[in-house]
């Protein structure tokens, strides 16, 4: 089951490849007291636990500790409000997926925060793709995409699947395969990638879309079957599994994972987290662990990330449109 326990141990991991052997940069600590690392999904799901490996190599480079909380609510909303009216002396920071900052200014009419106005984009961390699985619910002969479809046409009162949030890329992706597939499926919305696995490991639900490095390590252990990435082309981290796109279904998004500021924190200050992912992201234990989770290391200058964070809010104006998706509140 995919918990809160593997936050820890991927924490406890990063902690003890310290101890090991890594070396942190001989320069002064930004920081002089303790940094906070908001994560806006529960516990145990995919973005927790790489906040938790980046927080460790952020300890006693860019802060004395960097402690990761889960403020749950809102498909990933709170944690970005929280930010958003947090100090504004680099002591509270952001890590989330794309999609709270990129794609839900088209989704929700009625949103607490402008990203490019409330928030310092500071760094991509990861990339990953996200995933179509399905688990016992469905019966094991369904491999395929069309299958599934065929299944869901067949079985319309259990045709659902889960998203870690009204709203978010996942629920989108949902939506997209439903269209494209002229069928009717229930979205049913949890407060994040791990409670929804555990549903759909658990014969709860027929599927879930989730970043790969929530369901990857699942399906390795056979606890579910992923169908499809809905990327542009196949992941290095699983390589037999085909793309919407092979399967009929014209879905390609992929998506990463990045730390942002509050606005008004200080240019020195956000230069010098900067430098610290920077350095994060080429270490060897940490693209090690990620790889585990089917994550991508990525990293663009400060500049360059905000620049790509409106292209980005810009590229999924007319997606939304095209979709026929219902903005929400």
């Amino acid at each position: 089951m995919f918990t809160r326990r593997h936050a820890i141990v991927g924490a406890l991991a990063g902690a003890a490849s310290s101890r090991a052997g890594f070396t942190r940069p001989a320069f002064a600590q930004t920081l002089n007291k303790p940094a906070q690392m908001i994560v806006g999904f529960a516990a145990g799901g995919g973005t927790d636990v790489s906040a938790r490996l980046f927080g460790e190599r952020l300890r006693g480079v860019y802060a004395p500790s960097v402690i990761v909380e889960n403020k749950v609510g809102a498909a990933g909303r709170v944690g970005v409000e929280v930010v958003k009216n947090g100090p504004q002396d680099g002591s509270i920071m952001l890590f989330t997926p794309d999609f709270p900052v990129t794609l839900y200014p088209h989704i929700f009419k009625k949103l607490n925060y402008d990203p490019l106005k409330d928030l310092i984009p500071v760094a991509p961390v990861t990339k990953s793709v996200l995933v179509y699985s399905i688990g016992p619910a469905v019966p094991k002969e369904v491999i395929t995409m069309k299958a599934f479809i065929d299944w869901c046409r067949a079985n319309p009162d259990k045709a659902s699947y889960a998203t870690t949030g009204a709203g978010g890329t996942p629920h989108f992706v949902g939506v997209m395969v439903a269209n494209a597939a002229k069928i009717a499926m229930a979205p049913v919305h949890y407060r994040g990638g791990g409670p929804a696995m555990q549903d759909l490991i658990g014969g709860h639900i027929a599927a879930s879309v989730n970043p790969s490095s929530e369901a990857m390590p699942l399906a390795q252990d056979g606890k579910c079957r992923i169908l499809a990435v809905a990327s542009l082309q196949r992941s290095r981290f699983m390589p037999d599994i085909p793309t919407m796109r092979e399967q009929g279904l014209d879905i390609a998004l992929d998506t990463w994972t990045g730390v942002l500021l509050p606005a008004g924190v200080p240019a020195p200050i956000v230069t010098a987290l900067s430098a610290a992912l920077e350095k994060a992201v080429k270490t060897p234990e940490l693209i090690e662990a990620q790889a585990k989770f089917g994550n991508e290391m990525t990293f663009m200058p400060q500049a360059e990330f905000a620049a790509q964070m409106q292209r980005d809010i810009e590229r999924w104006a007319p997606i939304v449109k095209a979709s026929g998706f219902v903005p929400e509140e």
